[in-house]
């Protein structure tokens, strides 16, 4: 009973939704292998650190003896799933989601054990599927009980479009659990729905319901929005390790308190005294910058890391390796430049648009004199371009020697 009460202490930590606690209990009671299920739709290149918060749970399940089911969700990826979506996502082709599922995997190797994971792709089942079956299974949904969530409900008062399709996600998603027998499915709050669908199939298919277990949907940078690539509020898993730990140094304080919580393995009572110890915020910053970079990259990669931000913002010192960026001699006009497609050609904006809201949000500097509008400006040879924290070039003429830092 020692070792059930503390699998129930770990497995509960961060969990929002649990249906239910007491059937979890009951199935660990039974001393066997669970088979813990978690989907992941490949629809782009890159995974978050939002995300790591249920891959993080699998872990947990795994590291006490049961067995982690990771669907790659190949054929629910080209549907896309209309979770908290306000428009039908655009569908992906086969080669596309292909070469995400393969990053994917690459990608979730610091958190999960993947060795140690069955690996299953839910197209196996559903590739063979006549169009006879594909109807029969929706025939096990009403539109009354699909409208229940809140997303299609929203878009059905709204007058959005709701493409037929997206009401079969959430019966792909519950046959899911049928295929591989799930006894526990894991996903964010906003998952709900969908696992509880599984939990229906399951009880129809003459097996026991899947217990359904939620994370918490993680704040990104911003300490507001969800974390999320399109509102570049993300640390992003493939980052490389700088960029991690400036992105930690950049969140507020309460964030950090946080993010010790969802991304650290500081048990949750402790948390209080733990963070007691740091003379300041910033040093428990440091401390969590330089944790989360271990986790992604390796103990060595954060060490060096914590120096070089130490090196270049704490002391005030240039990299020696800034890069060099030559601007081409047609776009200098008397040694001057316009800002907005100096940063395109810095490659620190991808757009004009872009540029220009970095500008507005007072994000760029040049020789250290914030740049507050599109006046072409002086460029001198050697000048330094910084946008935000993180990112620095220097700046060369074309048809000038480069300078040495």
């Amino acid at each position: 009973m020692a070792d059930l009460e503390a699998q129930l202490r770990d497995l509960r930590r961060d969990a929002v939704d649990l249906v239910s606690e007491g059937e979890l209990r009951d199935r660990l009671k039974e001393g066997r292998t669970l088979r813990v299920k978690l989907g992941i739709d490949p629809t782009s290149r890159d995974i978050h650190l939002g995300h790591t918060m249920v891959l993080r749970k699998l872990r947990q399940f795994q590291d006490h003896g049961h067995q982690a089911v990771l669907i790659i969700g190949d054929y629910t990826a080209m549907v896309g799933d209309p979770t908290g979506r306000n428009k039908t996502r655009p569908q992906l082709g086969r080669e596309e989601v292909d070469s995400y599922a393969a990053s994917w995997l690459d990608q979730v190797r610091p958190i999960l054990d993947v060795e140690r994971a069955e690996i299953r792709r839910n197209g196996e089942w559903f590739s063979k599927m006549s169009f006879l079956e594909v109807i029969r299974l929706a025939s096990r949904m009403t539109v009354a009980r699909l409208l229940e969530r809140d997303d299609f409900m929203k878009r059905y008062r709204a007058g959005e479009p709701i493409s037929v399709h997206e009401f079969l996600y959430p019966l792909m998603q519950g046959y899911d659990s049928v295929m591989v027998r799930a006894d526990v499915e894991l996903g964010g709050t906003d998952q709900l729905f969908n696992l509880m669908v599984g939990r229906d199939f399951l009880r129809e298919a003459g097996m026991k319901p899947q217990v359904c277990l939620t994370t918490p949907l993680v704040e990104g940078l911003d300490g507001v929005q969800k974390m999320s690539k399109s509102l570049g509020n993300h640390i992003a898993l493939a980052d490389p390790p700088d960029e991690v730990f400036g992105k930690t140094m950049s969140i507020s304080d309460p964030l950090m308190a946080r993010y010790y919580r969802y991304f650290t393995d500081v048990p949750e009572a402790e948390l209080p005294s733990f963070l007691a110890r740091f003379a300041n915020p910033r040093d428990a910053k440091i401390h969590l910058a330089r944790e989360l970079v271990r986790q992604l990259h390796g103990a060595e990669a954060a060490a060096a890391a914590a120096e070089r931000f130490e090196r270049l913002f704490s002391r005030r010192e240039l990299p020696k390796d800034l890069a060099e960026v030559t601007i081409p001699a047609g776009e200098l006009r008397d040694g001057r430049v316009w800002p907005v497609r100096l940063l395109v050609l810095c490659g620190f904006a991808s757009t004009n648009g872009e540029a220009r809201r970095l500008i507005r949000e007072g994000a760029v500097s040049l020789d250290g004199e914030r740049i507050a509008d599109e006046t072409d400006r002086a460029v001198p040879e050697g000048a330094v371009l910084r946008v935000g924290k993180r990112r620095l070039a220097r700046l060369r003429h074309e048809g000038k020697p480069g300078l040495q830092s």
